[in-house]
C-alpha cells in the first residue's frame, strides 16, 4: 500500500509484506468495482481508510497479518486524534470488509474485525419541547375527557418538573406526594434511589389526578388505589405503553405532533431547558439519577448552542461575519 511504503525501511521482509499488501488491496478494489459495482468516489474513500491502516500496520507486523491487538489500538488511536464516532466507524467496515476478502480467497484463515466491537456513535436525543410548547401540552391535557384530563395534566407536571423516567413515574405510590414535602424518593435504574424535587404545580396536579380517580373509583365501589396512576391490568398501575398513548392524545388536543411528545421527550426537555437557564452538567447528573457523568454530557450540545448564540449576539465583530 502505497502510504505504508513510504515508511518501509528500504527492501526486506517489511518491503514484501508491504508489497503484498498493495496486491491484495488492489484485488478488494477490482473486487468491489466488479461485483457491487462500486463508483469512484467510493473505491477512493475505501483506498484512502486502508491506507490509513496499512501505515498504522506497518511496524506492527503488516496490515495482511494485523491482529484484534493491532485493530483495537488502530480504533484507539482514532480516537485519541478526535475523529468522530461515524468516522471510525465508517474505517473499521472497510476494513471488516477487507478482511472477509482476505478469508474468503484463502489469504487468512480468521477474520480478526469478527469480535472486534465498534465505536458507537453518541445516542440520538429527541427534540427537546419550547416551553411554549409544553405550556400548550399542559392546556390539551387539561381538555381530555373525564379524569383523563387530570391524570395527564399530572403526568406532564411530574415527567417536565423533575425529569423523572416513564418506569419511575408510572410505579410512583398514591401517598408519594404530599402537600407539605417538596421533595419524593425515586428509585431509578440499578435500584439506586435519588431524592427528587416536586413542584408545588406538579404537587397540586397530582393532588388533582388522585381525587378524581378516588371519586369515580369510590362511585364503583372500588377500594381507594395504591399507585398515583393506576390500572386494571397485573402490576395495579398504568404501564409505559399506556403512559406514552395518554401523552400522545394530549398532544393531539394541543395540536402538537403526537410523534414528538413522550415521556422521553419531557424528559429531555426539563434537561435542556435546566441548562439553558443555567443549571450546570453535575446537578443534572443527580436530578436525571445518571449513574455516571459521561451519560449527562450528551446534554453539553445545550450549552454550546447556548454559548454560540451568546457570543454572536453580544461580541463585537460578531456582525463582521
Amino acid at each position: 500500500m502505497r502510504r505504508a511504503r513510504a515508511g518501509a525501511g528500504g527492501p526486506g521482509q517489511a518491503g514484501r509484506r508491504e508489497a503484498a499488501a498493495e496486491r491484495h488491496l488492489e484485488a478488494f478494489l477490482e473486487m468491489l468495482a466488479a461485483e457491487r459495482g462500486a463508483a469512484p468516489n467510493t473505491l477512493a474513500a475505501y483506498r484512502a481508510d486502508l491506507e490509513d491502516f496499512a501505515a498504522f500496520a506497518a511496524p506492527r507486523g503488516g496490515a495482511v497479518a494485523a491482529g484484534a491487538e493491532t485493530l483495537s489500538a488502530y480504533l484507539g488511536r482514532l480516537s485519541d486524534l478526535g475523529l468522530k464516532p461515524r468516522t471510525a466507524a465508517r474505517r473499521l467496515s472497510a476494513l471488516r470488509q477487507f478482511f472477509r476478502f482476505l478469508v474468503r480467497e484463502g489469504v487468512r484463515a480468521e477474520d480478526p474485525t469478527a469480535l472486534l466491537e465498534g465505536p458507537r456513535p453518541p445516542p440520538a436525543l429527541p427534540r427537546a419541547l419550547s416551553e411554549a410548547e409544553v405550556e400548550a401540552l399542559l392546556a390539551g391535557a387539561a381538555r381530555l375527557p373525564g379524569h383523563r384530563g387530570p391524570l395527564a395534566v399530572a403526568a406532564l407536571e411530574l415527567l417536565y418538573c423533575s425529569g423523572l423516567r416513564a418506569s419511575e413515574l408510572v410505579a410512583l405510590p398514591a401517598a408519594a406526594l404530599r402537600p407539605e414535602e417538596p421533595m419524593i424518593a425515586v428509585r431509578g435504574k440499578g435500584g439506586r434511589e435519588r431524592l427528587v424535587p416536586i413542584s408545588r404545580r406538579a404537587r397540586e396536579a397530582a393532588a388533582a389526578a388522585r381525587a378524581a380517580l378516588s371519586d369515580r373509583r369510590r362511585r364503583g365501589g372500588e377500594e381507594r388505589p395504591r399507585w398515583l396512576f393506576p390500572a386494571r391490568g397485573a402490576s395495579g398501575h398504568m404501564t409505559r405503553q399506556g403512559l406514552g398513548l395518554l401523552l400522545k392524545d394530549a398532544a393531539r388536543a394541543a395540536g402538537l405532533a403526537p410523534e414528538r411528545v413522550s415521556p422521553h421527550a419531557l424528559r429531555h426537555s426539563f434537561a435542556s431547558h435546566l441548562l439553558a437557564r443555567g443549571a450546570d452538567l453535575r446537578s443534572l447528573q443527580i436530578l436525571l439519577g445518571h449513574a455516571d457523568i459521561a451519560t449527562t454530557q450528551i446534554y453539553t450540545r445545550v450549552l454550546e448552542e447556548r454559548l454560540r448564540a451568546l457570543v454572536e449576539a453580544h461580541h463585537p465583530l460578531a456582525e463582521a461575519g
